[in-house]
């Protein structure tokens, strides 16, 4: 069960990367979340979302036991925070906006993860694991606002004009 739980925790290992796991994990994610996003429904994310956030606080206590708090192999949370960041947007067009759009969106959610403003750090107290995942979903929800100006203010540049 622990390796299940590895497996699942590691984002399928992509939180082995030596350098920088987060990042790491997070960009290899927007490849199946692109294929998800182009089903134009908000229900693909939404699911992803919910059950990243809930395999986080399944697998939380075995990986701060195991790691330490918030061990940086631990990316599952990684995963719902990214998928966070393009719930209801729409995705249609041209495949060079799509991709404009998922890169925004990238730099946007480890902006707010890794520096973590705005109430985000306060978050990673919170017990029971949900430190784990909270600041990432907060970061997403920071990151899709962001977005969604950006979209608005500039719908040239996200080919939305």
């Amino acid at each position: 069960m622990n390796a299940f739980k590895f497996l699942l925790g590691t984002g399928c290992y992509t939180g082995l990367f030596p350098k920088m796991p987060g990042t790491a994990a997070s960009l290899v994610f927007l490849f199946p979340l692109y294929h998800l996003l182009t089903l134009s429904t908000i229900w693909p994310v939404l699911l992803i979302v919910l059950t990243a956030s809930g395999i986080c606080i399944w697998i939380a206590a075995y990986f701060e036991g195991t790691y330490g708090k918030d061990p940086g192999i631990l990316v599952m949370d990684e995963w719902a925070g990214q998928a966070l960041v393009f719930l209801g947007l729409p995705f249609s067009g041209l495949l060079e906006d799509r991709v404009i759009i998922l890169l925004v969106g990238f730099i946007l959610f480890r902006f707010f993860d890794i520096l973590k403003p705005l109430g985000i750090k306060k978050l990673q107290e919170l017990p029971y694991g949900f430190g784990i995942f909270m600041d990432d979903l907060l970061a997403g929800l920071y990151a899709l606002l962001c977005l969604k100006t950006l979209i608005f203010v500039w719908p040239n540049l996200f080919g939305m004009a």
